[in-house]
């Protein structure tokens, strides 16, 4: 096996501070979907980022944040565990540190590895003395290995971001192949961008009450498609008929435009046909975590 500078490296944080958009602008591709709705990412997802000398693997986790109900506590306790697994955590944050940023600090204490503070989303401060600001409300909480500020979003000192990780890199196995850009099946990265659509679309209680399970997926040779049967999973009727939309123009809308970015992602063709179907309380029971892709290991 061949032996370069490789490690697993964790983003952490609180919901909404940028992280999904970290991952795929350091792997370079969408392998996490993204959204303005707090707790977007549910799952641990891997961005494989190799290079000739060095396979960084990055875990994007979700949004760390106390969850009522049972399918939140177990997506907060995925991005605590995940702590355990890493070489290196990635703390990203976006403003001044508050009680949810010092309840993730909390974790770092007896970790016994490097911890880089990353400030996002420095194209939305105005100066640098709004940087500093924030720094200086951090650094006496933690020892931080280094403080980064970046912009995702515009890529901005994510070179830098990259060059701080090397030297915190053992040598070891290239975990991956060479091309290998994420653990996400496909069959998970079309729930996932269906998913995405829908939080763009819906407002107040229907994002979060929201699952989508791909159903069926069957080649159509004559056409050269393939045809994916979704199903998405509500809570209550009044979200169904939120999410449907008035003649079903919400949902046409949803079904286009996760369709034409599951085309370009995948580099395939597919005529997806998506159903609604009510399960009253499905966050709260295990039977219907499980069934739904939310079970022990999500």
């Amino acid at each position: 096996m061949d032996m370069i500078k490789s490690g697993f490296i964790a983003i952490v944080g609180r919901p909404n501070v940028g992280k999904s958009t970290l991952l795929n602008a350091l792997i370079g591709t969408k392998v996490s979907i993204m959204s303005p709705k707090p707790q977007t990412t549910r799952h641990r997802i891997l961005g494989v980022l190799t290079e000739n000398d060095y396979q960084m693997i990055f875990v994007d986790t979700p949004g760390m944040h106390k969850g009522k109900d049972l399918l939140n506590k177990k997506i907060d306790q995925v991005a605590v565990s995940s702590l355990g697994d890493v070489d290196i955590v990635l703390f990203v944050v976006d403003g001044i540190k508050g009680s949810a940023e010092e309840h993730i600090i909390n974790y770092f204490t007896h970790l016994n590895k490097p911890v880089f503070l990353v400030i996002n989303k420095i194209d939305e401060l105005k100066n640098k003395a709004q940087i500093d600001e924030i720094i200086l409300s951090y650094i006496s909480a933690f020892s931080f290995e280094g403080v980064i500020p970046i912009s995702a979003k515009n890529e901005t000192y994510l070179k830098q971001l990259k060059e701080s990780l090397l030297p915190h890199l053992e040598e070891g196995p290239m975990y991956f192949p060479k091309d290998m850009k994420s653990d996400q099946s496909e069959e998970k990265l079309m729930s996932e961008l269906i998913r995405e659509k829908i939080l763009f679309h819906t407002e107040q209680e229907v994002p979060h009450a929201v699952a989508v399970v791909i159903e069926s997926l069957e080649e159509n040779d004559e056409e050269n498609t393939i045809d994916v049967s979704a199903l998405i999973i509500v809570e209550r009727p009044t979200q169904k008929q939120i999410l449907i939309g008035k003649n079903g123009e919400k949902m046409k809308k949803i079904g286009s435009e996760a369709r034409k970015e599951i085309n370009q992602l995948l580099h395939t063709k597919i005529h997806l046909t998506l159903w609604v179907k009510v399960k009253k309380d499905w966050r709260n029971r295990p039977s219907d975590l499980n069934a739904f892709g939310y079970g022990d290991d999500i």
